[in-house]
């Protein structure tokens, strides 16, 4: 398995995470499926599991950091904004969002399907629009994460956002 981390600054109307980078895990399951990222999410402690896509606007979270398991098929996602980076996820990748970062499906296969979850506790907002003083107060003020939502405690996750 490949991790790779990556810091967005402001782009257009995203704050993204100034502090926290985006984990993306790579090749973590050989041939990823709902199940595989469910359970270890929830053995991890990650909650409000569900499964679905990612939506095709640009948007982001204010109250939640977010893990994102592709359990099938592919797509190339706009991560950090308009101005941010396309990345190719695949059956098996993994995102962890820090809250705050952006995110758009730019297109995807038929059958592509994403496990999501979030940090006990917290709980997803939908923001679309340019991020308010309250706001990025917010962002600043989420809890991290106890444990890493694929390697637990001692995960790279509580390494690299400590």
């Amino acid at each position: 398995m490949n991790i790779e981390t990556i810091i967005f600054g402001p782009s257009d109307r995203v704050p993204n995470n100034p502090h926290l980078p985006v984990l993306l895990y790579r090749g973590l399951f050989a041939d990823g499926r709902p199940t595989d990222f469910e359970r270890r999410f929830a053995a991890n402690g990650w909650t409000g599991i569900w499964t679905n896509g990612v939506f095709d606007y640009q948007h982001y979270h204010t109250s939640a950091h977010e893990v994102l398991g592709v359990a099938q098929g592919s797509a190339t996602l706009l991560i950090g904004g308009p101005g941010g980076h396309a990345i190719k996820v695949t059956a098996g990748d993994c995102l962890v969002l820090p809250a705050g970062t952006g995110h758009q499906n730019l297109g995807c296969t038929s059958d592509f399907q994403v496990v999501g979850a979030y940090p006990e506790g917290q709980h997803a907002d939908i923001q679309t629009s340019a991020a308010s003083s309250e706001m990025l107060a917010k962002i600043s003020s989420v809890p991290l994460p106890h444990t890493d939502p694929v390697q637990g405690s001692s995960g790279f996750l509580t390494e690299k956002w400590r």
